[in-house]
């Protein structure tokens, strides 16, 4: 029996890393973005006063911009790897690198004040005593239909990588709305909530051991060969 192409909806540029690294584990993997990050206009505080950058996403510094420059002086917290490697392309220190979403991150932040530079829809976060947060929104994530090609693959049966809530929540609407048979997709999910916010009737439904890009292709490769 063939194994089941891999599809990544994930917005670029990780579409295209997710995807490479897909294809050097020899999965038969294909890039359909169906998300695209946009800059909003924002204005960025006097960093006086603040502790640290909270950030949450990667997109934060390669769509922040200008305003950018003016809190380079403070330290970033970031969610994870990949964020924390476009910190420090944009000239920034990385205090904390997290690996299990951004509430653990937070959890273990000193008492302070923190900037949060984050997207236009955003995981609500609970502070502890002492660590007051402050937000900004400097992007945004437009969310874009299935095109013919994708349904194509997907009406013959595909894992589909999900990266994300929102994502999670797009493609099982925009599966609805094509009509398309669950029973012939299974979804491979970086998290838990994800696989929540994806629904039931799936195929199949993953959860990677860990929130990491690798741990998801372990899995993907996996369902390919099994489902």
């Amino acid at each position: 029996m063939a194994s089941l192409p891999l599809v990544v909806i994930r917005p670029e540029p990780g579409n295209r890393e997710t995807v490479d690294r897909a294809r050097a584990m020899g999965i038969d993997a294909h890039g359909y973005p169906l998300f695209e990050v946009v800059p909003l206009p924002w204005d960025a505080p006097s960093p006086d006063g603040f502790t640290g950058l909270l950030a949450g996403s990667a997109n934060v510094f390669r769509h922040g911009g200008a305003m950018l420059e003016r809190l380079r002086a403070l330290p970033v917290h970031a969610v994870g790897a990949a964020t924390a490697d476009a910190a420090r392309a944009a000239g920034f220190e990385v205090a904390q690198t997290g690996s299990g979403g951004l509430q653990p991150v937070v959890e273990r932040l000193a008492a302070g004040r923190y900037l949060r530079l984050a997207g236009e829809e955003r995981v609500p976060l609970l502070p502890p005593a002492g660590v007051l947060l402050e937000t900004r929104v400097v992007y945004a994530v437009r969310a874009l239909c299935l095109p013919p090609a994708l349904q194509a693959i997907l009406r013959e049966g595909a894992i589909v990588a999900l990266h994300s809530g929102e994502a999670a929540g797009h493609f099982a609407k925009e599966t609805t709305e094509s009509n398309l048979n669950r029973r012939a997709i299974a979804i491979a999910c970086l998290a838990p909530r994800i696989g929540e916010m994806a629904g039931k009737g799936w195929l199949k439904t993953g959860i990677a051991p860990e929130r990491t890009d690798h741990a998801l292709l372990a899995l993907a490769l996996q369902m390919c060969q099994t489902v």
